[in-house]
């Protein structure tokens, strides 16, 4: 099956799972007006959600690790700096 919106311009070949779930039945009512607004399916913009909110989790490890990496790395200049 082919995973794609009207505004998508890749089209990828993905295998799509049904499931089922709950959330605010305001929340829902203003993904799917913004799916109509885009010309875009719900479950396109769901996929897209999860995979952005997945990638930022993954990132943020990453950042954490180099920034503490960083600090140790200049500690007695960034203490010097702070004063």
């Amino acid at each position: 099956m082919t995973s794609q919106d009207a505004g998508s311009k890749l089209q990828i070949m993905t295998e799509m799972v049904k499931f089922s779930s709950k959330m605010e039945r305001e929340a829902l009512e203003a993904l799917r007006a913004h799916a109509a607004d885009e010309g875009r399916t719900l479950a396109g913009l769901l996929t897209e959600a999860v995979r952005d909110y997945l990638a930022r989790k993954r990132v943020r490890p990453a950042f954490r690790e180099a920034a503490d990496a960083v600090v140790a790395e200049h500690d007695e200049l960034l203490a010097r700096l702070a004063k």
